[in-house]
């Protein structure tokens, strides 16, 4: 399970020309691999978010770009943070995360959530329905695809979905670790508490304590024993041999797009030694780990290294 991951959120680089998107992200992957993270992960939507980008800006489908990766890598595993529920039938996403899994060499995860981008749903046509619904439907989901990543052959006839004896051949080479994302307290964390192995919270450091209260109680009434579940943060940074540096490449960042302004409050900013300052202090707040971007610099040679070496010993495996 994910306790240091590293999330690729934006394919908007610059002076990166199409045919060296592909290479550019993989760099990433690799570095990511190779400096002690044990998670690559990439998000699930067609269109870029408002915070990081204009909708059109370059956004690859998820689960195409984790297998391609899957032949660049070796030991990390390979996960979406997290998989919209409302873009794919449930039969087929267990089928998809399945062929990660065997391309992978069993380095498969399954992050899941409810789906909450309402342009991007609007736009490409799939339906977006209330929040109520999409709860519903995640839940009915979950109900199809473990049991189909786990060997059974699920029936359901719910309100969303509908199957019968669903079949899953080959399976996976592995048990497939499943995160569920997003720090709802009455509806998300309580799905976790039944359904997950991993918690990704989005929230701000003042209220994981909450969820973390919340998560308890949801597994002490369901009886799940709490310390089964990896709990991460989601995080972002940019980090440089110097606090300046790291600066500078923040403020070109913004100057490529204006956008990520909305960012820097919440960015961890510095010098490797401010940086592992700070995420220290995170991990003091009880969570398992933290899942981090780096929008503003992750393209740039040697720098998800250095992230990846400065955090790494931060981590309790």
């Amino acid at each position: 399970m994910t306790r240091l991951g590293y999330q690729i959120p934006n394919f908007t680089y610059p002076d990166t020309a199409p045919d060296q998107l592909f290479p550019t992200i993989t760099k990433q992957a690799v570095e990511a691999e190779n400096s002690g993270f044990d998670t690559v992960l990439v998000m699930d939507h067609f269109y870029q978010l408002a915070m990081l980008g204009e909708p059109d800006e370059p956004m690859i489908e998820c689960y195409t770009l984790l297998a391609a990766l899957a032949q660049h890598t070796s030991r990390v595993r390979l996960s979406a943070l997290v998989t919209g529920n409302t873009y794919r039938n449930p039969t087929l996403l267990a089928k998809i995360v399945t062929a990660l899994d065997l391309v992978s060499a069993g380095r498969a995860q399954l992050g899941i959530g409810a789906g909450w981008f309402e342009l991007e749903h609007d736009s490409l046509g799939y339906e977006f329905g209330t929040f109520t619904d999409r709860f519903e439907k995640l839940e009915e989901a979950l109900q199809i695809i473990l049991p189909m990543l786990r060997g059974e052959r699920p029936s359901l006839a719910g309100k969303w979905y509908q199957v019968r004896d669903a079949v899953n051949s080959p399976a996976p080479l592995n048990r497939i670790p499943v995160m569920i994302g997003g720090g709802g307290e009455r509806k998300t964390l309580r799905m976790v508490a039944q359904y997950a192995d991993e918690s990704n919270l989005i929230c701000g450091v003042d209220e994981i304590g909450r969820k973390l209260d919340a998560l308890a109680q949801h597994c002490e009434r369901l009886g799940r024993d709490r310390s089964e579940i990896v709990v991460t943060l989601q995080t972002s940074a940019c980090v440089a041999p110097t606090h300046e540096q790291a600066q500078q490449e923040f403020d070109a960042y913004v100057a490529r797009n204006p956008r990520a302004e909305a960012r820097r409050g919440g960015a961890i900013i510095g010098s490797p030694e401010e940086v592992a300052q700070r995420f220290s202090a995170l991990l003091d707040t009880g969570i398992d780990g933290v899942t981090v971007n780096a929008p503003a610099n992750g393209h740039i040679p040697g720098r998800v290294d250095l992230l990846g070496r400065t955090l790494a010993p931060l981590i309790k495996r």
